[in-house]
């Protein structure tokens, strides 16, 4: 019973925060979810009292009033979220950290530039998804150049390359996590979990190569998809 008390204001302090930050750029959203309630509530009654059972429709109605309300706060919160975040440094990171079952996602890009462009990678039953997120000509680089570098490890595993961004072959951020729920399945979870952990070794590897001090000797050349990490 403590357990539930001390539940209970974190998850109303949570709802009143989603509420304060949905209205700064939803200012309608308080108008829109009580209308839905009582619409849905009032269309429920009347059926009510054509059908002479206006009590056990009006309970009815109340009960999957507030559902569509919760439903819609929501799905607007979530928008309002999106339409703060997005083209922010780290938006990519916010999406992956809350995506569904399914994918292998770390938060923490795999790639970034002094520009701030950055590549994140998801490894699924579709394979592995190359998300970048910054310019989108310094980001096809970026991919490019990540993805030569995983072909060594990957053998003939599919990679999806994604550009978040909202230009011609860019994926909204917003519809980022739905297009990577519905991209088609072709390894098992067996593979998902192999390539997992040859990238994870290859990461590992990168990290600890030594790296030469002092001036770089003539005529030598920096490691191909070399990227500050």
């Amino acid at each position: 019973m403590a357990r539930q008390k001390s539940d209970t204001p974190g998850r109303l302090s949570q709802i009143r925060q989603a509420y304060t930050m949905t209205k700064k750029v939803d200012t309608k959203i308080g108008l829109i979810i009580a209308a839905v309630g009582l619409i849905t509530f009032g269309v429920f009654l009347a059926i009510g009292f054509v059908i002479d059972h206006p009590i056990y429709l009006g309970v009815l109605g109340f009960i999957v009033g507030f559902l569509a309300m919760a439903i819609v706060f929501g799905r607007r919160a979530e928008k309002a979220a999106f339409g703060q975040m997005e083209g922010q440094p780290g938006a990519v990171a916010a999406v992956l950290n809350n995506i569904r079952r399914g994918w292998s996602a770390n938060p923490t890009p795999v790639a970034v530039t002094r520009n701030q462009d950055a590549v994140y990678r998801a490894i699924g039953r579709p394979g592995i998804a190359l998300i970048g997120e910054g310019n989108p000509n310094r980001v096809r680089g970026l991919l490019a150049a990540e993805k030569k570098k995983m072909a060594r490890v990957v053998g003939d595993i599919p990679v999806h390359d994604i550009v978040v961004g909202n230009g011609e072959g860019e994926v909204p951020l917003k519809k980022l996590q739905v297009h990577l729920m519905r991209l088609p399945r072709a390894i098992t979870p067996g593979q998902v979990t192999e390539t997992n952990d040859r990238l994870r070794a290859l990461g590992d590897l990168l990290s600890k190569a030594p790296i030469p001090k002092g001036p770089m000797p003539k005529g030598a050349r920096m490691p191909k998809g070399g990227q500050v990490r």
